[in-house]
């Protein structure tokens, strides 16, 4: 495996990856809008000989190369979110913009510059005949991840029926390979009270005054220490074994969390008292925690227990159409997951990556003062598609995509085309480094009139890359 050539051949597409994902940048296409992009990637696909492509019926966009019976997924969600207040972008989120080493516009880092990279390594791949034997590549530009992460996913597991033996997923991580991140779930708190005349209150039962009891603990739950005096142990408690067997894992994703993300109420009017109160939680899980446990821990709260009779706790439902109309209902739990740094697949990039471009992330002007010094395998602060991929349904997934987490949901949004590049050169090289890793025999080298036979096809490769790009 000649890592320079792919290297090589990689950098010859920069213009095309280029104008791919400009073409995407400047099709809308917010979570259950997806349409314009999935058609455009599937356009994109067909051309680039992909050897089955179509769109499934809620609306992923799936790609094959080769025809062999164990697969490698590359997944990137094709949905982005809103553009926020238009007055905090510097140029148009949707015309975009480019320079020589940027991309900017809605989607650039989070994460369309992912899908192209993926496009683009697995023509590398059918280019340079590098897909092992037995093997098929996958390609899925997935829809609703922002709206609803991993629910894609499901889908693909458990209707299309397709279950890869490792995906990549090609979110964006600073030049890093990420190996896992904490879950997530959304929470409701519904508490009732009894409505009465605002100008005498004691005849009633407010039920915001319950519910700004509850909302002390909850806020202690997430600031309080763990010590053997405090009453309500905050979330803090899970980084260490007498409270969480997975602690160690749960040290290297970083504690959970707990926020009010909304709350809600009803009153017959401005002059009653409040006969119900509601608000919503995020809930951000580390290793070791399920919504089962932090339901119960939401039920467990002092205040909880004191109103006991009139506090119902539940899990949010995710029920949107997708951009075909298709309903996929599913509970708003996503899993944390984490894998060994020596897992054949975390390996497999890791590898890849130190023969082409060292051990340390690399980048291109202003991407590396958020990469400098941080180690190449890392984990990812937001949550992806993983959370179904390996949280739900234990298929190995690991992370390496172009952009910033910083560029995600923010005006002025960039991306590298640098990153581009060295994305798909790594994605080309990981299924035959991964063969190598797990294989239980040794890939022997072509022989001589093979390997001349390579040599050929390559320089013919390149003389029609480059005549078409000059």
């Amino acid at each position: 495996m000649n890592h320079e050539i792919i290297k090589r051949v990689a950098e010859c597409y920069r213009q095309d990856m280029t104008t791919f994902l400009r073409e995407l940048i400047a099709l809308p296409g917010e979570s259950s809008g997806e349409e314009a992009h999935a058609r455009r990637i599937l356009a994109e696909m067909e051309k680039l000989g992909f050897d089955e492509c179509s769109i499934d019926p809620q609306g992923n966009v799936i790609g094959f190369m080769g025809t062999g019976g164990r697969t490698i997924a590359f997944d990137g969600h094709i949905d982005t979110v809103g553009v926020g207040l238009r007055d905090n972008w510097r140029f148009d989120p949707y015309e975009g913009y480019e320079n020589d080493q940027e991309i900017g516009g809605r989607g650039a880092s989070d994460q369309l510059g992912g899908i192209v990279s993926a496009v683009y390594g697995a023509k590398l791949m059918k280019d340079l005949n590098i897909i092992p034997a037995g093997f098929r590549i996958m390609v899925t530009g997935t829809v609703q991840e922002e709206d609803c992460d991993g629910l894609c996913w499901q889908y693909i597991y458990n209707k299309d029926e397709v279950i890869p033996e490792f995906v990549v997923s090609t979110e964006p991580t600073d030049g890093g390979i990420y190996r896992g991140h904490r879950g997530r779930m959304e929470i409701r708190v519904d508490v009732k009270g009894v409505s009465c005349h605002g100008s005498a209150p004691e005849r009633g039962d407010n039920a915001i005054f319950k519910m700004a009891d509850i909302l002390q603990d909850i806020r202690a739950l997430n600031e309080n220490d763990a010590e053997d005096g405090t009453e309500i142990k905050g979330l803090v408690k899970m980084l260490d074994e007498k409270y969480n067997s997975h602690a160690e894992d749960a040290r290297f994703l970083g504690r959970g969390t707990i926020t009010v993300s909304e709350i809600f109420f009803t009153s017959p009017s401005r002059c009653a008292v409040a006969d119900s109160c509601s608000v919503s939680l995020d809930r951000r899980m580390t290793a070791g925690e399920t919504y089962e446990s932090c339901l119960k821990e939401i039920l467990a709260l002092p205040a909880c227990q004191k109103y006991a009779q009139d506090v119902t706790v539940s899990m949010y439902k995710y029920n949107r159409p997708s951009w075909t109309g298709l309903v996929y209902e599913t509970d708003c739990y996503f899993p944390t997951w984490v894998n060994p740094e020596t897992a054949p697949h975390v390996q497999a990039l890791a590898q890849v990556h130190q023969s082409m471009f060292g051990a340390e992330r690399i980048g291109e002007g202003s991407a590396m003062p958020l990469r400098e010094g941080r180690p190449l395998i890392d984990k990812w602060t937001f949550s992806t598609n993983g959370v179904s991929i390996q949280g739900r349904f234990g298929i190995p997934c690991v992370g390496f995509g172009p952009g910033a987490e910083s560029q995600a949901h923010a005006p002025n949004e960039i991306t590298w085309k640098q990153d581009l590049v060295t994305c798909a050169a790594v994605y080309a090289a990981v299924p035959w480094e991964y063969n190598a890793l797990t294989s239980t025999t040794s890939l022997a080298p072509p022989e001589d009139e093979e390997h001349a036979g390579f040599f050929k096809r390559l320089l013919a490769l390149l003389s029609k890359i480059g005549r078409k790009n000059t």
